[in-house]
């Protein structure tokens, strides 16, 4: 991913899918580690910054 302009409240597609079906997820918390939040059913994880920058497959808006 080159473009890695993102901020709370964007969405993003992951390159694995979470359990529930869905790859799209929302940003909750810009940091060290990310916060995002799974849009079908609100599940949040932290990752650390490193990790969700090779994890990231797009930005939706």
């Amino acid at each position: 991913m080159e473009n890695k302009n993102y901020d709370v409240g964007s969405k993003v597609v992951m390159k694995k899918q979470h359990p529930c079906g869905t790859n799209e997820w929302e940003i909750v918390r810009v940091g060290a580690d990310i916060k995002i939040k799974c849009l079908n059913c609100n599940r949040t994880v932290l990752i650390p910054r490193v990790d969700f920058n090779k994890k990231i497959k797009k930005i939706l808006d």
